[in-house]
C-alpha cells in the first residue's frame, strides 16, 4: 500500500510544478468626475407694498376717516411697541438665516464644479 502512495504523490506534486504562475495584478486609479446638476436659484421674493401708519389718540378720527375712504370698511390690525420690536428682531433673524443658507449653497455648488484642466 505504501508503495502505491509514493508514485501517486510524486505524480501529484510534479503536476503542481507545471501550473503557470499567477498573473500579475495591476491596480489603477481612475478619477471619476461628479456629475451633480446645479439647479437654478429660486425666483426672487417679490414683496408687495404694505401701507403702515401710526394711529394714536390724537389722530384716531382722521385715521378712521382715511381708512373708511380708502377701504370702505374700518378694520384694525394692531401691534404693540414690544410686538413691533419682536417682529423686527424676527425678520432680522430670518434675514441672517437666509444669508447663511445662501453661503452653504454657494459652498456646495463650488465643491461640485468641474475641475479645470
Amino acid at each position: 500500500m505504501k508503495l502505491l502512495l509514493i508514485p501517486g504523490s510524486l505524480l501529484f506534486l510534479s503536476n503542481c510544478a507545471a501550473v503557470l504562475p499567477e498573473p500579475l495584478i495591476v491596480t489603477e486609479k481612475e478619477f471619476i468626475e461628479r456629475t451633480i446638476e446645479i439647479k437654478e436659484p429660486p425666483k426672487v421674493v417679490d414683496m408687495p407694498n404694505v401701507e403702515w401708519f401710526v394711529v394714536s389718540e390724537k389722530n384716531l378720527e382722521e385715521a378712521l376717516k382715511r381708512i373708511e375712504e380708502t377701504n370702505g370698511a374700518v378694520a384694525f390690525m394692531a401691534i404693540t411697541p414690544k410686538g413691533y420690536q419682536n417682529l423686527a428682531l424676527g425678520i432680522g433673524d430670518l434675514r441672517r438665516y437666509i444669508l447663511q443658507q445662501k453661503e452653504i449653497i454657494a459652498y456646495y455648488e463650488k465643491a461640485v464644479e468641474p475641475a479645470e484642466e
